[in-house]
């Protein structure tokens, strides 16, 4: 089975996933690349997120549902003629949905809108990959490590936990696949 760990690439380099490039725009691009020359049997996307409030610093969760919400849905500015979730499993209570946008949240009153909607955490990534291994019957899935709270904190504290969530996201996939 030719199973394919690829990331975002940049500070979230691993020795042994492939970096298809950060935001929804270049990892779309690149991963669609990928599928045309050396089509996976399976996809594993890993990376980062920041927790919208109820997951914590370096807890690890997996998900094959993926959420494409702009902050301004929030607040009624704006609106997407799109289907703006996509899954790849039955969704449940217990489904833990990660939103991608191409921007971070950092106001804590929108990360509690984006818990109402049981959208568990942020992964600019994670949308665009799902849409591509759904376009090409890909099984896919996203494993990610909570690196920071989603507030006007978000990047400093990410700055401060990545070398350590890659290090703990490195261990448990290799105990777990």
């Amino acid at each position: 089975m030719n199973i394919k760990i690829v990331s975002a690439g940049k500070t979230e380099i691993f020795n042994f996933a492939m970096p298809i490039g950060v935001g929804l725009i270049e990892s779309a691009i690149n991963l669609t690349k990928l599928c045309e020359f050396d089509r996976p049997d399976y996809l594993i996307f890993i990376g980062s997120a920041g927790s919208y409030g109820k997951l914590n610093i370096f807890d690890i969760i997996e998900s094959k549902t993926a959420s494409n919400i702009e902050n301004c849905f929030f607040k009624k500015e704006c609106y997407t003629p799109i289907d703006n979730i996509i899954s790849l499993e039955n969704v449940s209570h217990e489904t833990k949905i990660v939103n991608s946008s191409n921007y971070i949240t950092t106001n804590p009153s929108l990360a509690k809108a984006y818990l109402k909607l049981n959208i568990q955490a942020e992964n600019m990534e994670f949308f665009s990959v799902l849409k591509v291994a759904k376009e090409y019957n890909i099984p896919a899935k996203g494993i990610f490590i909570i690196t920071n709270y989603c507030n006007e904190n978000a990047h400093k504290e990410y700055l401060k936990n990545i070398k350590t969530a890659k290090e703990k996201l490195t261990s448990y996939i290799k105990k777990t696949l």
